[in-house]
């Protein structure tokens, strides 16, 4: 056997044994980041069932007109202040803690719960969000090639997939609240120059012609007709991931709470 093809075998041996270690390492980084999140979750119901519709006084508040937390968020929010929710769409992997750090708006890009580095991220909310001040919550999401974070919303480009799961429930630290979907669409992030509807720019929606204006062009992008829609003074949840049929695409799911 000539050298070259020693050298030849060497080094594909050499890049076999790399992508393979390559490979378990990001598996094994999955399981863990799996494992978090179940953890997480285990924490919420558990703490859920214990507080059977009770609400504890959040370690924050001490005036007594003043909200109390639920009983669910008391230990996650110890660990985490920067809890500021919970979603939950039933039949589908998405039971997650939503996220926002004031100092960093893209912290949870790449950070977990115990705020080390991760690549799945958290779920967050945009920085022009707030839980108790705006009439539209812009949440980001991974799409993991894993399924975890948002990956299954895409389930949602099938009408099917939407008639069973046309409700979710989304929790702020104190109150519960339910969603019923408006429209799935499909967009994607724009330059700044282009002078089309862009779904993520929630601040331009603050008066009620804009808000109006904003449903009318989600039902336009719309992939079908849900037969739910909103108007100014409903509170909207606009959940948003990757979504790779078109370059920087996305996919977001537009929701309404339920009164």
């Amino acid at each position: 056997m000539s050298k070259i093809k020693v050298i030849l075998i060497a080094v594909s041996s050499l890049l076999l044994v790399f992508s393979l270690v390559t490979v378990a390492r990001t598996l094994l980084q999955d399981y863990d980041e799996q494992q978090k999140i179940e953890e997480l979750a285990k924490v919420w119901e558990e703490e859920s069932d214990k507080g059977v519709g009770k609400a504890l006084s959040s370690p924050t508040i001490t005036n007594a007109h003043e909200p109390v937390m639920l009983p669910e968020f008391r230990e996650l929010y110890e660990r985490n202040p920067d809890i500021v929710g919970w979603l939950k769409i039933g039949g589908t992997r998405i039971e997650y803690p939503i996220m926002l750090n004031l100092q960093d708006a893209e912290y949870y890009l790449n950070h977990d719960f115990d705020k080390k580095k991760s690549k799945s991220g958290l779920p967050f909310l945009d920085v022009h969000s707030r839980i108790n001040g705006s009439d539209i919550l812009l949440i980001h999401g991974h799409h993991m090639k894993s399924g975890t974070m948002f990956a299954d919303l895409l389930e949602y480009k099938k009408e099917s997939f939407y008639k069973e799961h046309a409700t979710f429930q989304f929790s702020t630290l104190y109150e519960k609240e339910e969603y019923e979907i408006v429209a799935v669409i499909l967009s994607k992030v724009y330059r700044k120059s282009d002078d089309v509807f862009k779904y993520y720019q929630i601040e331009k929606a603050s008066t009620a012609a804009e808000f109006d204006s904003y449903i009318q062009n989600i039902k336009k992008l719309a992939l079908y007709d849900t037969g739910v829609s909103a108007r100014h003074g409903d509170k909207l949840i606009v959940l948003s991931t990757c979504e790779y049929s078109t370059e920087n695409g996305r996919l977001a799911v537009v929701a309404r709470k339920r009164t």
